[in-house]
């Protein structure tokens, strides 16, 4: 059975402490649980990158291999303002992997696998293609079972990771031919932290869309900035519309950054120095993940499901 990590060695390893041993400091965000691990120790999972739903079940691995061994030269090159295509390609490919096969990841996108078959059987309902419910349910219909909570529809995880799979390569497109901003932080005493979910999401001016934004070092961050203007047709991976710029940031909009990174997290937060302040401020953040929201907007033909996420805490 194979353990696969859906957050690449690679990037984890950049944030070893110098005070350890080939080791970071970790958080868990539950119970706030400190403890010291290796890059392979965590954000694993058994045969994570197995989906029966494909032909070829670890092809994904085939993607991965032409990516996670460029990593840290890809990030040589932003750091050295020396960007080419290999780094856009490996940083996008790194990006579109843990957004589509993250444990996150998948429990994110199920959402929007629920919602259209809620919709399709409310649908179907209408139409009277369900026989009527057991007495016993309570209830008059499969639209009245499902709005009262009575029955839910539950999405295996696997089934969205296929989707994203299959389309990891038009991410990729997409990120590739966005606009990045390269993040310094030059505060040393305030590096950047990583989690198990380390490509945070923030909303960015074009309200369609949302920005991401990823520590690849404790130094350096990017965020991608969507363009919605271009053909996603007429992408590809020469990625003539890729565009960057660097900034340089103030110690405020690295705490910003920070408190964003301990919020998207999923379960874990990593950190290259455990200062006085470290465990207080991921406490203070730490009831906080990426939310998946589907809005059901009704139109003159019937309805239409917008599918975003946000920054918040989880419903009880």
């Amino acid at each position: 059975m194979a353990l696969d990590h859906y957050v690449s060695q690679v990037h984890l390893k950049n944030f070893y402490s110098k005070d350890l041993d080939k080791q970071m400091y970790a958080y868990r965000k539950s119970d706030l649980k400190f403890f010291t691990p290796n890059a392979k120790s965590v954000c694993r999972s058994d045969e994570g990158s197995t989906n029966e739903y494909l032909e070829n079940n670890r092809v994904i691995e085939e993607f991965l291999a032409g990516v996670e061994p460029k990593y840290n030269s890809a990030v040589e090159k932003i750091k050295n303002k020396a960007i080419d295509q290999e780094a856009i390609y490996t940083i996008s490919g790194f990006i579109s992997y843990i957004i589509t096969c993250s444990p996150a990841a998948m429990r994110i996108h199920s959402e929007l696998f629920r919602g259209v078959v809620e919709h399709q059987a409310i649908m179907l309902d209408s139409e009277n293609k369900f026989s009527q419910p057991p007495p016993q349910l309570g209830a008059g219909s499969m639209t009245e079972l499902l709005k009262s909570g009575k029955i839910k529809i539950n999405i295996d995880g696997k089934y969205p990771q296929a989707f994203g799979i299959r389309s990891i390569l038009n991410h990729v497109s997409t990120f590739g031919n966005s606009t990045w901003e390269v993040l310094e932080n030059p505060h040393s005493e305030n590096p950047f932290f990583s989690s198990d979910f380390p490509v945070a999401i923030e909303q960015g001016s074009d309200k369609r869309a949302l920005n991401r934004i990823l520590p690849l070092t404790p130094q350096i961050a990017i965020r991608i900035k969507p363009n919605l203007n271009l053909d996603k047709k007429s992408l590809n991976h020469d990625f003539e519309h890729f565009n960057c710029k660097y900034k340089k940031l103030s110690l405020s909009d690295v705490k910003s950054l920070n408190r964003l990174f301990v919020r998207c997290a999923e379960s874990i937060v990593f950190s290259s120095q455990n200062n006085d302040w470290t465990e207080q401020f991921i406490r203070k953040n730490s009831n906080y993940r990426i939310e998946p929201i589907l809005v059901k907007l009704q139109t003159k033909t019937g309805s239409l499901q917008h599918f975003t996420q946000e920054v918040r805490k989880p419903k009880p």
